[in-house]
């Protein structure tokens, strides 16, 4: 099976924000944007880099490259569940568009940035697992501008057997959701028929980490298994009560294991605590 788990945000990063797997990456976008809108060639604008981590410049884990037509991307895996997804989302995919130019510079330079969050939880009421957003007139449906674009892609909502994958997007899911079952040497075959999906599986695989970047993927994935233990106990004393208190403790108890290795800012980012929060933990 496959050693790391790609829904850490970290193992995430190295994966599709590497200069050398762009392919994987260009591949994942077009299996998520319009099929008119497919792009051949991509440039990362913070690629991974371990040393940018450890400095503190990569407080989030996301993903910022700009297309051959110079359509603007901003990537986020999000594994922790928080409050005001929706505000957080927004908040970021404006930074990515406003940072396109400088102040007193024309607008006619800002290009269309679309932003894809896959989430692994459930935030949105909708059934399925993938939901595209724009700008339209609410009375006409016509389209106010193509500038804004969001995906939010759940993926506790995908439940097809190898069977049902019909599309690209489908086998990225089942990737990413199942890729600790996955075997590069057995793979299914509704997964290996695609090039790049079977790519991710065999570099994921063989992908090598350095000792502190094992211990910084070690503590995200200790981080989400202690998350998910403490919510799965508030949620077995059916409780609401219980739900939200667990799911305060979940987020210290993560926020504990991180302090060490990590500083405040991208603590309270991960674990949807405030800063003054993290501080108060330190200060304990």
């Amino acid at each position: 099976m496959c050693r790391l788990n790609p829904k850490v945000d970290f193992a995430f990063k190295k994966l599709f924000g590497s200069e050398e797997n762009k392919d994987i990456l260009i591949a994942f976008i077009n299996s998520i944007i319009d099929e008119n809108e497919q792009i051949k060639d991509i440039e990362l604008k913070n690629p991974y880099n371990i040393a940018d981590y450890r400095k503190g410049k990569m407080t989030i884990l996301d993903i910022k490259a700009v297309d051959d037509k110079d359509v603007w991307y901003d990537i986020e895996m999000q594994i922790s569940q928080q409050d005001f997804f929706d505000k957080r989302a927004l908040y970021y995919w404006s930074k990515v568009y406003s940072s396109q130019i400088e102040s007193g510079e024309d607008y006619e330079k800002l290009r269309k940035t679309i932003s894809i969050n896959i989430l692994d939880f459930n935030y949105l009421k909708e059934e399925d697992f993938h939901s595209e957003f724009k700008i339209y007139n609410t009375k006409t449906m016509k389209e106010f501008s193509n500038m804004f674009e969001m995906h939010f892609i759940e993926l506790n909502k995908f439940n097809k057997d190898y069977k049902e994958l019909k599309t690209g997007l489908d086998r990225w899911i089942a990737f990413l959701s199942r890729a600790y079952e996955l075997d590069k040497d057995n793979i299914p075959e509704e997964l290996a028929e695609d090039k790049d999906v079977k790519k991710a599986i065999e570099k994921l695989d063989i992908m090598y980490l350095s000792k502190e970047e094992r211990e910084i993927y070690e503590n995200d994935l200790k981080a989400l298994m202690d998350y998910r233990a403490q919510i799965k106990a508030a949620e077995r004393s059916g409780r609401i009560e219980g739900i939200k208190e667990g799911d305060l403790q979940a987020r210290i108890s993560i926020a504990r294991n991180f302090l060490d290795v990590l500083d405040d800012e991208t603590i309270a980012i991960k674990v949807g605590l405030s800063i003054d929060e993290i501080k108060g933990l330190r200060n304990k």
